[in-house]
Order: structure tokens, then C-alpha cells, then sequence
């Protein structure tokens, strides 16, 4: 609960009355405070004596930003100046504006000084070079107030319309990447009234008072509302800051009162009563906050956050208060529940004559068909050429009539490159190296190394590391284990294989070791048992997670295009004879390296012709699962059956709903298939990749397809209608019927190929269940449409698969409902039939 704080700290006499501002230097040693008069006064950490005053200044300082060994002010005059803190001397101008000054701010770095004034544009001057300026042009009225990200890749615009400007810095020409509307209310510049937008320190979102007095967090993924701080002021907030971890949040308003937050929950912590503060800076490690009011005095406050709550200063960078927290929402899910049955395991058991209700009335209809943003990946993309797959020329010749065909003055065939899954292209000096549901791997060209950062989503398990890399790493995996590297050949140096666990008993446990001379790497993949790699010398090598080779062999599909493992299990792929459209076909093998069993031995990849693959994964059930360009998902059936694997179709996005409208145009970067769902990044537009920042991910449940969706139109008749509705309800029990059918077969697959637990063969138990009340509420639509659906209804009670005889009686109370009696004599034939030991299959 909040409380009122008593004690307090008294007010230094700094500077005349008026407006007055401070800024702390990054390493927390001094602080700065600017005011109506002529004097800058530099307060030391830690000195409780007369501070240093720098005299001979502009007067009416409407802002000051600080480095650690300079300071720069803005006055009314519209001059900025800078000046040392070495010396404590004034040391140049930076630029002059012809309107007063009302905001100055430099960048993270030090490098950059951003300035707004009653002129519209915002200038932004190099502070080495004072001829290198950035002018932001694109808002219609002048800014209040300015802040830059903590990257200093963005800086945002609260100006005076009310609306909040955003542009990207990354190029040379600043781009305006968002207009806010919205969120600040307009005021005038020379207003006490705060309209800041403060970056939290983790970068991922903002925060800015509102008109209603609240402070609204917006995201920079998708500059959407998220946590909001309220009901903390009275009057209009004056000013408002971060912690330096992110922790809380401090703001202060014309009511009187400074309120400290909690970040997390968004709740008031501690309040206290201090009248017209102006500006709030924290120092940046300790427990201390600094405050100036509209008298010209300074507040340096120590032990500002009460001991009840002083642990919150002490941890380390916390996140953004988000609705959905993407990187919580990961960390959650990052773990799959044993055999992704969950919903199986811990849903009460239902007899079926006690529970006919709830198996006809079980959420079908009410089902949600939005996607959630969560997650996390598992490995997909491909550096293929323009079109996505064969390298060697255009196929477009191949698909006319003979007769239209252009000459040729020689054949070649198309083959499909390799690609390493998960990975993205180069894009400007950076790429990913590996995108999935443990986190991701990315790279950045320094021109002479690399620099090669691993992010986690759940930090509870792994912690975040980076290094320099010298090797030039091009290819990478990530899992629980550890992080696998591989480099090409350059220079005099082979191709590279590393491996690094992530943690390990003994001093060090990273490996590293170097192919053939004239062999090089086009693809890896990690599993929890085995390193695979496969090279351009169409050798599959294999080693142990610590790097011992295991075993060496050729691939007979040539060349090689990329591979996937899972425990013992792994999956090569190579280009194999030519097809009809001039193609080669993919094909691929499986094999337990352990037992040395080959599963299935160069079988075909199931692609529409002139189609390529864009990903190849296993599922956290370890089923095999591919992504092609078509956009669809499938999955690999009966796979530990030599000759037995078929493809079987799980999405395709093509359809999904979000799509009906054909107002959007996306596309799907594959990232895997865990708890029973589809994992990807939505691309929008024309983009292939995903790029930086790193976007958030998506989920979509498997839809299997099977007919067209019944299109919307204006009918009248309402008898018209309730037949389309009952379509639309047929559909969708047709469609968990053939995706619980499959998904039961791939569960009764693990069971019988291995040393299954008693709780998988339980799932399946209740899997079985699950299709057969899935063909109870089919039958029901049946028995609702008429007496001349029986012979229907009748085909899918002969699909049930309880032989105990009580789904059998359920689907006779269903008949006896809806009144079919003849329906409910077939039923019961097929009974006795089945209880008497018959066999409805003919011979």
C-alpha cells in the first residue's frame, strides 16, 4: 500500500527564481543544475560542501544535457553552449537559433546534441563537428520537448499540437518512422506542463503523461498502448524518469506531489510532498534522486527509495511494463510440456453417457481464431537467390508450350541451394544467424571482425553473452546445451566448427575444430546428443557435443542443401534427379545416428513443382516438419517406418483468416512447431526476413486444409443462413477431426518406437477419446440436417474408436435425440456387431 513519506530533505538555494533544470553525468560523479540566472553550479557526488559555480553563463537556461567531462545548455537567447568539466570553462558554441530554446539533450554517446526551439524544425549537430547537422522537418509546429532511444538510434518530438514524432537516425537521412496521436495533449512552449516522452532504459518502449494525468507506456515494436500508471496525480505532471534498471518511476505534478512507482505492477510505492518541481534525474547507480523546483532550488535526496522497497535499486535492467510481455510470454513457453499434450494431461475425464452435453456442446463454435503473440523459434530461412530457389539460370523457358520456348544453347538443371534454417541473409552489416524458441544469434560486420551477440529469452536459465569474432561465423544453432558456430574458409585459415556449451563443471569446455582444406560447411545443425555438418565435399560429419568424431559418410543426394536433428535423430537433404519442370527434386534421409538405423533412406520432399523450401525442423515432439514457399507448413507421418513417411499438410497460410479480407499482405518467416502450434514471424509487405529490432513472434494453430470457406454474402432467408452456419460448424468439426487423427498417429508412433511413459500412452488413451467425440458432434450436424443424412451419421459412428460399446451408446442417445429412429437401430446393429466380436470390414 502507498504511503506518504514525512521526512524531508531541504531545498539547496541554487539559482534565482524561475525555472530550473539538472542532468547527472553518466558515471554519476557530478550534477549539473542550470537556472534563470548566469551561474552553473556542479554539485559532487558524495560532497555534502559548496558546489563549483561557473560563472559569466547565459541566463533564462531553459535545458542542460551532460557527458562525463562536458555539459552542453540551451537559453532563451537561442544559444547552445558547451563547456568542460575539466576545466569548468566555457568551450564553444554548438549552433544558435533564432527562437528561444526550450529542450536540449545529447545522444547516449555523447556524440550527438540534439536541439528543439520555437522554430519548427529540431537540429541535431554533431558535437565534434559543428557543420554536420540533421534537420527534422516533417512536424508541422515546434517541439516541447525531445529524448533519444537508448541505442540513440530514435528520437522522439512531444510538440506542441499534441502529437508525438518519432524518427530513425540509423541512416543518413532521418527518416519519420510514426506519427502518436493521442498520447500527450498539446501544449504551448512555455507551459510548466510536461509532455516528455521518457525512453525505458531497456529500450523497448516509452512512456509519456497523458491529458488525463496518467503515464501511458507505448512499445516501439508496434508504437501500441501498453501498462499505464494511474490515478498517481491530481493536476498536470511537471516531470517524470526511469530508475537506470528500469525498476520504477518517478514523476511529479502540480498537485503538490512526487510519486515513486513500481514499474512491474505498476503501483505507487511511496509519495511525497514537494510543490513546483520542474525537472527529476537519478543518479545512475545509487540510491539517490535529484529534483529542482521553480525557485531555483535543488533537492539531492539520498536514500530516496525507503528501505521497505531499496532491493528494487539493486536489480539488474528490468523489462517494460507490457500487456503481453513478448519476452515473459517466450520465457513461459519455452519449454514444451512433455509430448505437447497439456490440454490432454490436465482435462478432467469425462464418461460419455454422463457427458453428452458437453461432448456435442464443447467449444466449437466459440473458439478464438486469433493468432497470439508470444514466442520464440526454433530455426528457418534460407539465403536462396531471386526467386527463392535455383541459382543456375531462369525456369520460366521451361514452363511455356515447346513450341514458345526460347532457344537454349545448353540445358542445365535447376538445383535448390543450400541454406542454413533459421538463419537470415545479409542486410546492410548485419544478419541472423539463428532465429528460434531458446533465442536468437546475430551478427554485426565491423569490416575487420564480427561481433556475434546470443540473446535468451528466458534469462532465469541462460544469461546473454557476446563476443568478438575473428573468425567470421556465418552459420549458427542454439538450444538449451549450447551455441554452434561454423565459419567458411578464408584466407590461409579451413572451415571452422565451434561449439560452446552454455554451462559446463570443468574450467572450459568449448571446442573448435577445422574441416579438410577445400571443404566448407553448408549447414549445421544441434541436438541434445550429436553435432551434424554437412559440406560442400557432400560429407555428412558428425560429432559429440564435445567433440569427438562420431561418425563420417557420404551423402548419395548431391549437392547437399541443408540438415536438422533431433536427440539421435537426424535429417540430411540433397538435391536428387531431375523432374518434369527442369528441377531437381529434394530428397531426403532420416536416421538414428545412435543405433545406426536408417528410418528413411533418400525419400522424396513433397513440393509442388518450380516450389522451394524455405525451413526444415523437427517438431519439441520431434516429428519431422517442413515450410515451403507456398506458404504451407507440413508435417512428416509414420517417419520410423522405413517406406511408410508421408507429408501430410498441418497450415497453410495462404488461408488463414486474417487474410480473407485481401487488405493485408504478409508473409510467414517459419520459426518451429511447439505445443501443438505454428511459430513464425508475420513479414508485412514485401519482406522475405525478418530485420532489427528484433520482431516479436507469432503463433497460429494448425488448420488443416480442406475445402473452400463459405463466402459472405447478404441473403435474407434466415433458413438460408442457419444451413450456412451449420456448414460452417461441419467444416470445423472436419477439420479437428483429420488434425486430431493425425497428430494421434504421430503420438501413437512415439509410443510404440519407444520406451514410452505410462503418461504419454495416457495422452494417447485420451487422444483417442478426443476424435471420437469429435465424430459425436459431426454425427450430431447430421441428425440435425434430416433422416436422409443418416447414412452419414451411420459412416461416422463405423469411424469411432472405443470398442468398449459406450461411445457406441453415446451416439444412439445422440440419434434418439433428434428423433431418427432408424438411425438408432443401425447404430445399434453396429454394436452387437462390435461387442459380439464381429468385424465391419469386409473382406
Amino acid at each position: 500500500m502507498a504511503t506518504t513519506t514525512q521526512v524531508r530533505v531541504r531545498g539547496r538555494p541554487a539559482h534565482t527564481r524561475g525555472p530550473t533544470y539538472l542532468s547527472y553525468t553518466p558515471d554519476g560523479t557530478k550534477l549539473i543544475t542550470v537556472g534563470s540566472n548566469n551561474t552553473v553550479r556542479v554539485y559532487r557526488t558524495g560532497f555534502d560542501g559548496e558546489p563549483t559555480n561557473i560563472d559569466e553563463c547565459p541566463e533564462q537556461n531553459a535545458g542542460v544535457s551532460s557527458a562525463d567531462n562536458f555539459f552542453v545548455l540551451g537559453s532563451e537567447d537561442g544559444n547552445i553552449s558547451k563547456f568542460s568539466l575539466e576545466t569548468m570553462a566555457f568551450e564553444k558554441y554548438l549552433t544558435r537559433c533564432s527562437l528561444p530554446i526550450r529542450d536540449v539533450v545529447l545522444s547516449p554517446n555523447g556524440e550527438w546534441c540534439a536541439v528543439s526551439s520555437d522554430e519548427l524544425a529540431v537540429k541535431v549537430i554533431k558535437v565534434k563537428e559543428t557543420s554536420s547537422v540533421i534537420a527534422l522537418r516533417e512536424q508541422p509546429k515546434s517541439a516541447k520537448h525531445i529524448s533519444f532511444d537508448p541505442s540513440g538510434k530514435y528520437i522522439t518530438l512531444s510538440c506542441t499540437d499534441g502529437l508525438v514524432y518519432v524518427y530513425s537516425l540509423e541512416d543518413d537521412v532521418p527518416d519519420l518512422v510514426r506519427r502518436i496521436d493521442g498520447l500527450i495533449r498539446g501544449v504551448e512552449t512555455e507551459d510548466e506542463v510536461c509532455t516528455k516522452v521518457v525512453w525505458h532504459p531497456d529500450g523497448r518502449a516509452f512512456a509519456a503523461p497523458t491529458a488525463m494525468r496518467n503515464i501511458q507506456v507505448i512499445s516501439k515494436n508496434d508504437w501500441e498502448n501498453q501498462r499505464c500508471f494511474v490515478n498517481g496525480h491530481l493536476s498536470d505532471i511537471t516531470a517524470l524518469a526511469w530508475s537506470p534498471n528500469g525498476a520504477m518511476l518517478v514523476s511529479a505534478g502540480k498537485d503538490k506531489k512526487v510519486v515513486l512507482w513500481e514499474t512491474k505492477t505498476q503501483k505507487i510505492l511511496t509519495t511525497y510532498d514537494y510543490p513546483n518541481v520542474m525537472d527529476i534525474a537519478w543518479h545512475p547507480s545509487k540510491n539517490l534522486l535529484s529534483f529542482t523546483n521553480t525557485e531555483g532550488e535543488v533537492y539531492i535526496y539520498n536514500d530516496f527509495v525507503t528501505a521497505e522497497h531499496a532491493h528494487l535499486v539493486k536489480l539488474p535492467l528490468q523489462p517494460a511494463p507490457f500487456i503481453h510481455d513478448p519476452l515473459s510470454e517466450i520465457s513461459a513457453n519455452r519449454r514444451p510440456i512433455a509430448n505437447g499434450l497439456k490440454d490432454f494431461a490436465t482435462r478432467p475425464r469425462r464418461d460419455s453417457l454422463n457427458s453428452l452435453d458437453d461432448i456435442l456442446n464443447e467449444g466449437i463454435m466459440g473458439e478464438d481464431d486469433d493468432f497470439v503473440v508470444d514466442d520464440d523459434g526454433a530455426g528457418y530461412a534460407l539465403g536462396l537467390n531471386g526467386n527463392g530457389k535455383r541459382p543456375n539460370g531462369d525456369i520460366n523457358s521451361y514452363s511455356a508450350p515447346l513450341s514458345k520456348r526460347r532457344p537454349q544453347t545448353s540445358w542445365e538443371p535447376q538445383y535448390h541451394e543450400a541454406f542454413q534454417p533459421g538463419s537470415t541473409p545479409w542486410r546492410g552489416n548485419r544478419k541472423y544467424l539463428s532465429l528460434n524458441l531458446i533465442g536468437f544469434v546475430w551478427t554485426v560486420d565491423q569490416d575487420t571482425h564480427n561481433t556475434v551477440t546470443v540473446e535468451f529469452y528466458d534469462h532465469e536459465f541462460h544469461r546473454d553473452f557476446h563476443f568478438t569474432d575473428t573468425f567470421l561465423y556465418d552459420k549458427a544453432c542454439l538450444n538449451d546445451n549450447g551455441t554452434l558456430f561454423s565459419c567458411p574458409a578464408h584466407d590461409d585459415v579451413p572451415a571452422t566448427i565451434f561449439y560452446r556449451p552454455h554451462e559446463t563443471w570443468t574450467a572450459r569446455a568449448d571446442w573448435r575444430t577445422q574441416l579438410p582444406k577445400g571443404e566448407d560447411v553448408t549447414a549445421i545443425s544441434l541436438s541434445d546428443s550429436f553435432v551434424t555438418v554437412t559440406t560442400t565435399a557432400n560429407y555428412v560429419r558428425i560429432y559429440t557435443l564435445f567433440g569427438i568424431p562420431y561418425r563420417v559418410y557420404r551423402q548419395k543426394s548431391s549437392p547437399a542443401v541443408t540438415c536438422a536433428s533431433w536427440r539421435d535423430y537426424v535429417l540430411t537433404l540433397g538435391n536428387g534427379p531431375v523432374g518434369a519442370d527442369g528441377n531437381t527434386k529434394l530428397l531426403y534421409t532420416i536416421q538414428n545416428i545412435k543405433r545406426d538405423e536408417i528410418c528413411q533412406s533418400e525419400d522424396v520432399v513433397a513440393l509442388p513443382d518450380g516450389e522451394t523450401l524455405k525451413s526444415v525442423f523437427f517438431s519439441d515432439n520431434g516429428d519431422p516438419c517442413i515450410y515451403d514457399s507456398t506458404g504451407t507448413l507440413l508435417t512428416l507421418l509414420h517417419w520410423r517406418t522405413p517406406a511408410q513417411a508421408t507429408w501430410v499438410p498441418l497450415l497453410d497460410t495462404k488461408l488463414l483468416s486474417r487474410l480473407a479480407s485481401g487488405r493485408k499482405t504478409e508473409s510467414y518467416f517459419p520459426i518451429a512447431v511447439a505445443d501443438n502450434k505454428f511459430h513464425c514471424i508475420i513479414l508485412k509487405g514485401g519482406d522475405q526476413y525478418p530485420y532489427f529490432p528484433r520482431p516479436l513472434l507469432s503463433e497460429f494453430d494448425f488448420e488443416i486444409p480442406l475445402s473452400a470457406k463459405r463466402a459472405s454474402n447478404n441473403r435474407d432467408a434466415d433458413d438460408e443462413d442457419e444451413d450456412g452456419r451449420e456448414e460452417d460448424e461441419l467444416k470445423k468439426l472436419e477439420g479437428q477431426f483429420v488434425l486430431k487423427s493425425v497428430l494421434t498417429a504421430q503420438h501413437q508412433d512415439l509410443v510404440d518406437f519407444t520406451k514410452s511413459t505410462h503418461t504419454q500412452r495416457s495422452a494417447l488413451a485420451r487422444m483417442e477419446v478426443e476424435i471420437d467425440k469429435t465424430l459425436l458432434q459431426m454425427m450430431a450436424v447430421e441428425c440435425r440436417e434430416g433422416e436422409e443424412r443418416g447414412m452419414r451419421a451411420l459412416e461416422m459412428v463405423s469411424l469411432l474408436r472405443d470398442r468398449t460399446g459406450r461411445m457406441i451408446e453415446a451416439a444412439g442417445k445422440v440419434a434418439e435425440r433428434y428423433g431418427r429412429t432408424v438411425l438408432g437401430e443401425k447404430i445399434r446393429e453396429v454394436g452387437e456387431l462390435l461387442l459380439g466380436g464381429g468385424d465391419m470390414e469386409e473382406d
